[in-house]
């Protein structure tokens, strides 16, 4: 039975572009990739959640926020694994996708624009995360696609939580924020729909890079 899912409005309105049929279709056939691939993403999640409390443990209400959402990560984590572990799928330790790097190379240096580009790059990473399980989910067998369908909600609230302090922690005119966006929004939509030299749970098409 096809799990019904429906890309969150806000999600849509976000992302400058929508995930390419291709990759769906690529996606499908290559299931034990995408999972494996998936399982990292979680790991990095966490681990991005906790350099925010690294970098910025004087900030009270980031520094609560991020430690929640690091063992949340870590709980999708170990749920990525266990139904790897039903079909059979050995997990390995994976490199930084394109998708990833690009969008680090992007971050500016200097604060507070390092943690504003920060903040706002974890936002377009959850908003395309929660805009793939959506598009993807009743195009999968039932229960990952009743497992994705289930993750679309904290995807969108980690998005929400994003966006939310880099308004409030930044010391940022929303105006100055905005134009920020529009940039790293070009940059995450090009990453999105230009060929990709590999297959990978945030990737684009594969094909020549």
């Amino acid at each position: 039975m096809a799990v019904d899912a429906t890309v969150p409005e806000n999600i849509s309105a976000f992302l400058s572009t929508a995930t390419p049929t291709a990759w769906l279709d690529i996606a499908c056939e290559r299931l034990p990739e995408m999972l494996l691939d998936h399982a990292n993403c979680e790991l990095k999640a966490a681990s991005s959640a906790l350099g925010f409390l690294y970098r910025y443990p004087d900030r009270t209400a980031l520094a609560q926020r991020m430690s929640r959402l690091a063992r949340e990560e870590l709980r999708h984590f170990e749920q990525v694994r266990s139904i790897m572990a039903d079909m059979d799928i050995p997990f390995e330790r994976l490199s930084a996708s394109r998708y990833a790097g690009k969008l680090r190379e992007a971050v500016r240096p200097e604060e507070p624009y390092k943690l504003l580009d920060l903040l706002l790059i974890g936002a377009l990473i959850e908003a395309r995360s929660c805009e793939r399980f959506a598009r993807i989910s009743p195009r999968l067998p039932e229960r990952l696609g009743r497992f994705y369908a289930g993750l679309l909600a904290s995807e969108a609230r980690h998005f929400e939580h994003y966006i939310a302090f880099a308004k409030s922690e930044c010391g940022v005119a929303d105006a100055e924020i905005d134009a920020r966006l529009l940039e790293l929004r070009v940059v995450e939509a090009e990453l999105i729909m230009s060929p990709d030299p590999e297959f990978r749970f945030h990737s684009g098409v594969p094909g020549v890079a």
